[in-house]
């Protein structure tokens, strides 16, 4: 189903529909996630932080006091982030992060969120639920599952195949 039809098409002020509906989709897909981004930036930028400080810290929350491996930050991060070791500097700067190493392991770093993080973490999660609530309020909940299960179809659980 498809709502609109030329909707995409009217957005970037093209001219001419799309050659195949699979460049449509990818495309709306890749403008729905920027304006996603952006949208969740400017809840965050109020309190200093990025959408990617928000999501190590928000990963960190739920690493508990152990605190996890720099390597293993970066893959459970929801975007890519290839400067992570720089992403930690800024957080333990602000002093919502901290790190030491591995006493088996020298190489082997932890980061851990401090309670000044987690005090930020409680600041920063009403707004952005409510900005969640407020960007999918024209789905149901049944729509909403719906999103959830097609967008899991799409990158099949795994990261997408190279092209």
């Amino acid at each position: 189903m498809h709502p609109d039809p030329g909707l995409l098409q009217r957005e970037l002020k093209q001219s001419r529909p799309f050659p195949t509906a699979a460049e449509e989709a990818v495309l709306s897909v890749l403008r729905s996630a920027d304006l996603l981004r952006r949208r969740f930036a400017g809840v965050l930028e109020p309190f200093g932080i990025s959408n990617q400080q928000y999501n190590v810290l928000r990963i960190l929350r739920g690493a508990g006091e152990r605190g996890l491996p720099t390597l293993e930050i970066a893959d459970r991060m929801v975007e890519h982030s290839p400067g992570i070791t720089r992403l930690i500097d800024r957080l333990v700067d602000h002093g919502w992060a901290d790190r030491s190493r591995c006493a088996e392991d020298r190489r082997v770093v932890y980061c851990r969120i401090t309670t000044r993080g987690l005090e930020l973490l409680d600041e920063v999660d009403q707004p952005l639920r409510a900005a969640h609530d407020a960007i999918l309020d024209n789905l149901t909940e049944d729509q909403r599952v719906q999103l959830i299960a097609l967008l899991d179809l799409l990158r099949g659980g795994e990261a997408l195949p190279e092209c």
